[in-house]
């Protein structure tokens, strides 16, 4: 069985592709076959990962048209058991192409669908917008991770997201779940921060990941290197962080979607623990 994992946010800048990327790196060097699907026409999940696009070789772009083979597409990562279906700037049209289809949230789950069990998870990034290529993210994928940026507009736009994905749920995939919230760009210093966790935890309660994601420089670092930060430096708080947030998704994902996700760690543990860390990891 292979899970199937949609990065999501509409709102940019908030950590989605980092998240995706060093998600899907982090599974894969468990040794889990993982397929990283970079559904952003700026094919920032692509070039992270160290994938260079290959002029006349197929994309996203042809799978979700028909126009190639799914399995056509795929690129070895810089990571070992790592597939990238890589980007491509034509995505910014294709909404236009795919208007005139009478299914259109269809072609990425047909495109997915087509690889059988070859992955065991499939990590799609998805664009900052609720147009129709994340429809078809939310079409195909089962699970939903949301990276909330820690910041005072952090729950601007999240009713809407919310608003959409229970539309999503009540008609074209019954099955969709939000898998968690997920606070990324934390910095543990701030009252801020700390008021906008806890304000999120509030509103969401166990769909909030333990984990928390902090500023840091080796994470900025990591793309332009063509590296997930997992391998850039693996040593990094960062990196451990994602370790355990790949660690809760697994749990999570093998869970039966009918039994409430309970957590471990009270809100309080939680801020003083995790804050506590983060003040001499910030690096």
């Amino acid at each position: 069985m292979t899970h199937r994992l949609g990065v999501i946010n509409q709102k940019g800048g908030v950590g989605k592709t980092t998240t995706a990327i060093n998600l899907a790196a982090s599974l894969a060097l468990r040794g889990l076959p993982t397929l990283l699907v970079d559904l952003d026409p700026q094919g920032n999940a692509t070039s992270g990962t160290g994938v260079v696009r290959e002029e006349g070789r197929a994309t996203i772009f042809e799978a979700l048209l028909g126009q190639a083979p799914a399995a056509d597409t795929l690129h070895d990562s810089s990571v070992p058991h790592l597939s990238v279906m890589p980007s491509d700037i034509r995505l910014i049209a294709v909404e236009r192409e795919l208007m005139a289809e009478e299914r259109r949230e269809e072609p990425l789950c047909r495109a997915l669908d087509s690889l059988g069990d070859r992955f065991a998870y499939i990590v799609v990034d998805a664009p900052p917008s609720l147009g129709l290529l994340t429809l078809n993210i939310l079409r195909a994928v089962r699970h939903l991770v949301i990276p909330v940026q820690s910041e005072y507009y952090a729950l601007e736009g999240l009713s809407l997201l919310m608003e959409t994905v229970e539309s999503v749920r009540s008609g074209i995939n019954p099955d969709l779940e939000i898998l968690g919230l997920l606070m990324t760009m934390v910095d543990g210093r701030t009252n801020l921060a700390r008021q906008v966790v806890e304000e999120v935890l509030r509103h969401f309660g166990d769909k909030v990941f333990r984990t928390v994601i902090a500023r840091s420089v080796r994470l900025s670092e990591a793309p332009s290197h063509g590296q997930p930060v997992v391998t850039y430096d693996a040593r990094c708080p960062a990196s451990q962080a994602y370790g355990d947030l790949t660690s809760e998704v697994i749990a999570r994902c093998n869970m039966s979607s009918n039994i409430t996700i309970q957590n471990e760690i009270s809100h309080v543990q939680l801020r003083d623990m995790r804050y506590g860390e983060m003040r001499g990891d910030l690096t």
